[in-house]
């Protein structure tokens, strides 16, 4: 099940979790069902416990059959108690699993959905701990909410109902005591809710720094910093220490200021009940019979005391996850022009753009015309704005100012997704997952033949790199492609780009990271690629994009200067003098 994020975490935390069940309510009725059954026992003994008593204080009114009749009866209700109580955890579970694996569901695809930007701003870490650790938060709630605070309720409303079926006066002595716990919790909330925020952001915060130190370990050790990087994480930790510290001495308080006063009611309440025994109000066994029930009051509201930084816990875990659900950075297809063909003609018209950090603007008044097939190269010094141009290709961004129009419609009225149906994307630092190189290549092609596939490794100069290795294609390539070479992995990427048989080609800096033999068999490969599409390269080495039909300068966020490679080295113009510094 997936969870609507705009009703998600709009009220408050209760609302929310009740929000979280629907149309799982059934399996929660059964529970319960179940849950009054498997629980008789906690009513029954103490009734059964003062009629013993009573007939062996009293033998001249009672018969000793009564005896084993009450044994009967107990042994019948702890016999019921095992397999009533599979059935009840086996639908409790149930419900709470959905819940679980419902959210977990609903944050993956949110994730999908998130603006590029927002990614780029949220750390991967914070991401895996709300995935992680607060959908778990959730669970651990909601169990709390089922297991202990609804069964909760039950026992001490079947308790007081057969205490005021037995004695008013007994009944409002119980009642005095809820007020108290409510008190107690009001006065430790907003300290448990604040120590709580605290510690799940420091949480967060570890997180991320521990999945930013692995990947720097590579270069923290080239460099000898492991020492630095060790006290930067001891001093996060530091953090969380604190924080966690804290949080514990006002559970600490909070649990032990509960017990000293509910000890204190139960002492109360034995003085209470054999004073109305002394003074022949009651009989002896029913003394035994109402500190048992109001055991099991306290024990309940104790209970509900003693979960309270849990289920606190478990709400905070409900804010965290609701900044990721309810955020609207989301690339919203939805209504939009959904491309069903595309030749590949795009125009830039006076299009201005600027990220949300910066004021100044990195592209500004760009036009461009780009036709079908055409292989286009951008230029220019770094922070020119090449790659915010690639972006904006993509989809990733949009112009704050100006269009884009592919195929002569605008790219803002677009189904993005239907649109990168028809593109392929070779960034520098290219990305594999931890499968084989057939799983890599053929990502997200369900059904490919044998013939196709090869085809495409001769394609991408690729198969020497299979033949070298003794699992050939179905070579597992490590986590992110750590087992091969960058030029390896690239050309994996343009063998991943060439199978999608694309009309658009995003390639940026694809070659800038590799030795010149690497180079020169990926250029082979991306030859191949661009045949009769329209491509976009972004290089810093000039001479890899010397067959490139044309080539755009650009600078301060403008194209000022397009031709071919001759008419630019002919011109003698900035692409002239970018050549020359690179001689």
């Amino acid at each position: 099940m997936l969870f609507e994020s705009d009703s998600f975490g709009k009220k408050s935390p209760w609302i929310t979790l009740f929000h979280l069940y629907k149309g799982n309510w059934t399996n929660i009725l059964i529970s319960t069902f179940y849950y009054l059954i498997k629980s008789s026992p906690v009513w029954i003994i103490p009734l059964v416990t003062a009629s013993i008593i009573n007939v062996a204080t009293e033998p001249a009114k009672h018969s000793l059959n009564e005896l084993w009749l009450y044994l009967f009866i107990v042994l019948v209700s702890l016999a019921q108690n095992i397999p009533i109580h599979t059935l009840y955890t086996g639908y409790l579970s149930k419900a709470i699993r959905y819940v679980e694996a419902g959210l977990r569901s609903s944050l993956v695809r949110k994730l999908q959905q998130l603006s590029i930007s927002y990614h780029k701003e949220l750390k991967s870490g914070k991401l895996q701990s709300k995935i992680l650790r607060d959908v778990e938060g959730v669970e651990f709630l909601s169990r709390q909410v089922m297991v202990s605070l609804l069964p909760t309720a039950i026992n001490v409303l079947i308790a007081i109902g057969i205490t005021l079926s037995k004695s008013l006066t007994v009944t409002l002595f119980f009642l005095v005591t809820i007020p108290f716990s409510l008190i107690l919790i009001k006065y430790f909330r907003k300290g448990i809710h604040k120590s709580n925020n605290d510690f799940r952001r420091e949480i967060e915060e570890m997180s991320a720094k521990v999945s930013e130190m692995v990947e720097m370990i590579p270069v923290t050790r080239a460099h000898g910093l492991e020492k630095i990087e060790i006290e930067r994480m001891d001093t996060q930790l530091e953090k969380v220490k604190e924080r966690g510290y804290q949080l514990d001495i006002v559970t600490a308080i909070f649990g032990s200021s509960s017990w000293v006063t509910f000890q204190l009611f139960q002492v109360l309440c034995l003085i209470f009940t054999a004073y109305l025994a002394y003074q022949g109000k009651m009989p002896i066994g029913d003394v035994v019979m109402y500190q048992g029930y109001f055991n099991t009051i306290l024990n309940q509201v104790s209970n509900i005391i003693n979960i309270y930084p849990n289920i606190a816990k478990g709400f905070e875990s409900i804010d965290s996850i609701s900044e990721i659900l309810m955020t609207r950075e989301i690339e919203d297809n939805s209504g939009k022009v959904r491309l069903k063909n595309v030749e590949g003609s795009f125009t830039f018209e006076n299009v201005r753009f600027n990220y949300k950090a910066s004021d100044e603007p990195i592209l500004k008044d760009f036009n461009l015309e780009v036709r079908p097939g055409e292989c286009v190269a951008f230029v220019g010094e770094s922070g020119a704005g090449k790659t915010t141009i690639l972006n904006l290709i993509i989809g990733f961004n949009k112009p704050g100012e100006g269009r884009i129009l592919i195929d002569g419609i605008d790219m803002a009225e677009v189904d993005l997704c239907s649109y990168r149906k028809f593109l392929a994307v070779v960034p520098q630092n290219n990305i594999l997952f931890s499968g084989s190189i057939r799983d890599n290549i053929t990502y997200g092609l369900p059904e490919v033949s044998e013939k196709k596939l090869w085809e495409i490794i001769k394609h991408a100069n690729l198969k020497e790199v299979i033949d070298k290795f003794p699992d050939g294609i179905d070579t597992v390539v490590g986590e992110h492609g750590g087992k091969l070479s960058g030029g390896q992995r690239q050309r994996i990427a343009i063998a991943r780009a060439l199978i999608r048989d694309p009309r658009i080609i995003v390639l940026d800096e694809a070659t800038s990271a590799l030795d010149n033999i690497s180079e020169f068999h990926v250029q082979k490969a991306m030859r191949q690629l661009i045949k009769g599409r329209t491509t976009f390269i972004v290089a810093h080495r000039l001479s890899t994009i010397r067959e490139a039909d044309r080539i755009v300068v650009v600078k301060d966020g403008k194209c000022i200067e397009s031709g071919t490679y001759e008419d630019l080295i002919s011109q003698q113009g900035e692409f002239y003098k970018l050549k020359k510094l690179q001689a």
